[in-house]
């Protein structure tokens, strides 16, 4: 039986790979003070929608519909963050917290797109342009371990708003309407965006995106983005300025960031600052359907394949010997024939057997699945 467009089983080395880069993400984040959370994957349909002012989001338009028997209107949780609405109440600030789970979007698929992913998100509720670098720093850390060479861009939401403000010829309340055309500058060609902020009387916003970073420097909300520069000095990581980045989701209000990889169109990682019942956050996520790809690493521990010929007790017991010293370590009770067919089915680099030979001299020869190497074992 197939599973349903958009939907995939994750076993053998694609599940390990994907278990290996969320222990790597949970081992960072709590390095820097986050702890995490847990929310349902089905909420009421209206809080999943949220306020008028983001009914025009791709993302909340794209949300899975559901009824219960008591014909309640549910949704499927469509993205990490706007169950913060709940979990930040009564909570000391700054609150810092991250979560890794399932997320669901009702839309078309594609390689890079599913319609159930799993979703990586870091928040921190009670934030400042401090914290938007210690997000970046999180980030960097998380993509230097798993080997991903990337580059950070990010822009701001209120220094947009301030242009939009001097441009005169903007049409009526189309504020909203002009940021998601800016916001397909990197899927559309230019001349497309445009034609369509034409409609809007913003065709001019273009030249002023286009300007040296120098121009900007004189709008207020600037300043976020040169403070922003100065603490991500601190932490050791570089940004680029890119006035045009606009990020999908109509709630953020200053500094947004995306994390773009050599070779690849769509954004690895993003997130920026956003305000949560009059609260300033700042919070980012990746999914790991979207990383995978770009993980080269060897990011699983070696594995032992342990074949018992007939000596079971002393078998368990040299696995219990590996996995003591962190091993990762299963030990095979099957026929001796089929032993090495097994190994490479399930991918173990290194096989032991364990048979009276062995025993007896107390040498337990370690053999290695790739080159055919064997290697007498040190515990």
């Amino acid at each position: 039986m197939e599973t349903v467009k958009g939907f995939e089983d994750f076993i053998g080395e694609e599940a390990i790979k994907r278990e290996a880069i969320r222990k790597v993400a949970v081992e960072v984040f709590e390095k820097y003070g986050f702890e995490p959370s847990e929310t349902p994957i089905i909420e009421y349909e209206e809080f999943v929608r949220g306020p008028e002012s983001q009914q025009g989001d791709e993302a909340i338009s794209d949300i899975f519909k559901l009824q219960d028997k008591g014909k309640r209107k549910l949704a499927l949780k469509y993205e990490q963050t706007f169950p913060l609405k709940r979990l930040m109440n009564n909570k000391k600030l700054p609150y810092k917290r991250y979560t890794i789970g399932p997320v669901f979007r009702d839309e078309p698929t594609s390689e890079q797109r599913l319609r159930q992913f799993t979703q990586c998100d870091a928040d921190v509720i009670g934030s400042s342009v401090k914290n938007d670098a210690e997000v970046l720093a999180i980030i960097n850390d998380i993509l230097d371990y798993l080997g991903v060479k990337n580059t950070i861009f990010v822009g701001n939401r209120a220094l947009l708003n301030e242009i939009i403000d001097e441009i005169d010829d903007i049409k009526g309340t189309n504020r909203n309407q002009v940021l998601r055309e800016i916001d397909k500058l990197d899927k559309l060609p230019e001349a497309e965006v445009r034609k369509n902020l034409k409609k809007y009387g913003a065709e001019k916003l273009l030249d002023i995106l286009g300007k040296s970073e120098k121009y900007f420097e004189r709008f207020k909300a600037y300043q976020d983005i040169k403070e922003l520069k100065e603490y991500c000095k601190f932490y050791g990581i570089e940004i680029k300025f890119q006035p045009s980045l606009v990020r999908g989701l109509s709630y953020y209000n200053r500094n947004v960031f995306e994390i773009k990889v050599k070779g690849m169109k769509e954004t690895v990682m993003g997130g920026g600052a956003y305000m949560f019942n009059s609260v300033q956050c700042v919070g980012w996520s990746f999914s790991f359907e979207r990383l995978i790809g770009l993980v080269t690493l060897n990011l699983v521990a070696e594995r032992y394949l342990v074949i018992s010929l007939d000596r079971d007790k002393e078998a368990i017991a040299l696995a219990q010997k590996l996995r003591s010293k962190g091993g990762s370590v299963s030990v095979y009770y099957g026929k001796p024939s089929k032993a090495l067919e097994y190994a490479n089915s399930y991918g173990f680099q290194k096989v032991i057997f364990v048979g009276e030979k062995e025993i007896k001299s107390k040498k337990f020869m370690v053999k290695d699945m790739k080159t055919g190497k064997e290697s007498e074992l040190k515990i």
